[in-house]
C-alpha cells in the first residue's frame, strides 16, 4: 500500500512539472501598446524622433526588468526540477528498501511456518511417545506381582520349610501347586493363584536353596522352570 502511494505522488509531481514547462515555453509577452507605430516615427519632427513620447523612465525600466523576470524564472524551474529529482530518488530508496524489506518479513513468514509445522509434527511424536509409555506402564502395573506386608511373615516362614526338605521334594510339591493352579490361566478370578503362590514361596527361598530347585526343575518341567524364573522378576514387596 505504502509503494502505490509513493508511486502516485512521483507520478503527480512530473505531470505537475511537466505542465508548468509547457507554459513557460509556450508563453509570448503582449504587445506593448504605448509603443509608437512606424508612421509616427518617420513623420515626426527630429526633436520627437530623438526621444518618442511613450518612452519614458518607467517603460525603460518595464522593457528591462522582463529578461530578469525570465531569469529568474528558469533559475525556479532549475530548483524545481532538481528538487523533483532528488524527491523521486527518495522515492525510489524507500520502494527498494520497502522491497527488501517485504521479502525479509516473506522469508521470515516462511522460516515461521516451516517451524510451526515441525513442532506440530514433534507435538504428535510426543503424545504418541507418551500414549505408548502408558500402555507399557499400565502393562507393568497388570503383571507385577506384589507381596502384601501381612501374607510376607507366612511366606518367609514356608519358604525357610521348603529350604530345609530336599530339592526334589520341594520341586515335586511346587509342580502340584503350579499345576493345581492352572498354569495357563495364571492369574484366577480372586486375584491369586497356585502358580502366584509357588513363585512367592520361591521368592523367600535361599539363594542355594532356589538354585539346586530350579536346576531340578530344568531337568523334569523346563517349560515350567522357565515361567518361574521370569516370574520372580515381575515380584513387588509392597510396604
Amino acid at each position: 500500500m505504502i509503494k502505490k502511494i509513493i508511486i502516485v505522488t512521483a507520478a503527480v509531481l512530473v505531470s505537475f512539472t511537466g505542465a508548468f514547462v509547457f507554459a513557460w515555453l509556450t508563453y509570448s509577452a503582449p504587445e506593448n501598446p504605448s509603443a509608437p507605430s512606424e508612421e509616427s516615427v518617420v513623420t515626426g519632427s527630429p526633436s520627437e524622433q530623438t526621444l518618442p513620447p511613450s518612452e519614458t523612465g518607467m517603460d525603460v525600466m518595464a522593457q528591462t526588468s522582463t529578461p530578469i523576470s525570465k531569469n529568474m524564472t528558469e533559475e525556479q524551474l532549475k530548483e524545481l526540477i532538481k528538487d523533483i529529482r532528488k524527491k523521486m530518488q527518495e522515492y525510489e530508496r524507500k520502494v527498494q528498501a520497502l522491497t527488501v524489506q517485504e521479502k525479509r518479513l516473506q522469508m521470515a513468514q516462511n522460516v515461521l511456518k516451516e517451524d510451526i509445522g515441525n513442532l506440530t509434527n514433534l507435538r504428535i511424536e510426543l503424545a504418541s511417545t507418551i500414549a505408548n509409555l502408558k500402555s507399557e506402564r499400565d502393562k507393568l502395573l497388570k503383571s507385577r506381582l506384589e507381596i502384601e506386608e501381612v501374607e510376607k511373615v507366612n511366606l518367609i516362614a514356608i519358604a525357610a520349610t521348603y529350604d530345609k526338605m530336599e530339592s526334589s521334594s520341594a520341586s515335586k510339591i511346587l509342580v502340584s501347586m503350579c499345576k493345581n493352579g492352572q498354569m495357563q490361566n495364571i492369574q484366577a478370578r480372586d486375584g491369586k493363584s497356585g502358580f502366584d503362590d509357588a513363585v512367592k514361596i520361591l521368592y523367600y527361598m535361599t539363594d542355594r536353596t532356589k538354585a539346586k530347585l530350579l536346576a531340578e526343575l530344568a531337568n523334569t518341567e523346563p517349560s515350567l522352570a522357565a515361567l518361574l524364573n521370569n516370574r520372580l522378576i515381575q515380584i513387588v514387596e509392597r510396604d
